[in-house]
């Protein structure tokens, strides 16, 4: 697994594109913004052709097996060159049978069903999660030129933003970064929505990784003071080393280790960074092994249950967030999620 020393932070606006599935014209919008995604990263013809026609699958499978589907197109800068990233989400009704899903020609509804083993097959990294009853969501990754030989593009952590309803600008943000043994992330919760909201979160999280080397109270106090200039937010910052996790929270960003059916809370402490905040506590923590910590706001429910998603954390860290964003998403509020593997 690949470990990344700079830092990882959200896309930029014009970076990031949801798109609703519901109906048939949505696939060939889907398709066209794929297209003009990979011309604007200058991807090869063929391989623009190859990410155009995975995204037609993904959002042909959205259309006609799936219930509130949406897609993701998204770049992902955190490589030597630029990513196409593909996430796709919906509200059920799952797969019964996932490896009989992503096989070529494997269908459920007795045609041709090249889809979900073709986006295998054509990009460079993806995976499926799916439950029957729950929702199915897939990430996929696409170089500018594929490279088997180069293994799968998998990372130690990945983040997901979506914006609420009506609005381009996600008024939260996330980072993390690595520094010897040391990861460090944040993930921030700008208050409202729109752009007065995405800047507060992006205060916040600057001022956690322009200097990531101070523990994670300490970070969370620089925070407080620069985000007093901003409409503020809650915020939470974690600090990895090995399987050993130290955590400080101000206000409604929730923090989590998830893991073999269960889910431990960390403890935040109420506020609102760069406002109010009457005391800077960080608090330790044990992960154990094969399981991983998630950061997420508001705009997910707290309320999702790890036993519901049994092996879950054994997935890429992109497909746990949009695991988590396709079972407890809200769609009245921006919703960012940060997943991390010790």
């Amino acid at each position: 697994m690949v470990s990344l020393n700079w830092p990882l932070k959200a896309p930029a606006p014009q970076d990031m594109r949801w798109l609703r599935v519901e109906d048939a014209s949505a696939v060939a919008a889907c398709r066209n913004a794929a297209l003009a995604l990979a011309a604007r990263l200058r991807f090869p013809a063929t391989r623009a052709d190859q990410v155009a026609l995975a995204v037609t699958e993904a959002a042909s499978n959205l259309h006609k097996h799936a219930d509130q589907g949406s897609l993701l197109l998204r770049v992902s800068r955190d490589a030597q060159a630029p990513q196409i990233e593909l996430v796709t989400i919906d509200a059920g009704p799952g797969l019964a049978d996932v490896r009989a899903a992503v096989r070529d020609g494997h269908s459920t509804t007795g045609t041709l069903g090249i889809g979900l083993g073709a986006i295998r097959r054509l990009a460079d990294f993806c995976d499926l999660y799916s439950i029957p009853g729950h929702g199915t969501a897939l990430a996929a990754r696409f170089r500018p030129a594929a490279q088997p030989s180069a293994g799968p593009p998998q990372t130690r952590w990945a983040g997901l933003l979506r914006p609420i309803t009506g609005e381009t600008e996600c008024g939260d943000a996330y980072g993390a970064i690595q520094a010897g043994d040391t990861v460090t992330a944040v993930l921030c919760d700008g208050l409202g929505h729109g752009p007065l909201a995405a800047a507060a979160a992006a205060a916040g999280v600057a001022a956690v990784l322009d200097e990531p080397a101070d523990g994670p109270a300490a970070l969370l106090s620089r925070a407080h003071r620069r985000m007093s200039a901003t409409r503020g937010g809650a915020l939470g910052v974690v600090q990895i080393s090995g399987q050993a996790v130290t955590f400080a929270g101000l206000g409604n960003v929730a923090a989590s280790i998830l893991g073999h059916g269960t889910r431990k809370s960390m403890i935040t402490i109420p506020g609102i960074a760069g406002h109010q905040a009457r005391a800077f506590r960080e608090f330790e923590y044990q992960v154990p092994p094969g399981a991983v910590v998630v950061l997420h706001s508001d705009g997910i429910s707290s309320r999702w249950e790890a036993a519901a998603l049994p092996g879950v954390e054994g997935k890429d860290p992109l497909l746990i967030a949009a695991v988590l964003l396709a079972e407890a998403g809200v769609h009245r509020d921006d919703a960012g999620v940060l997943v991390l593997k010790p």
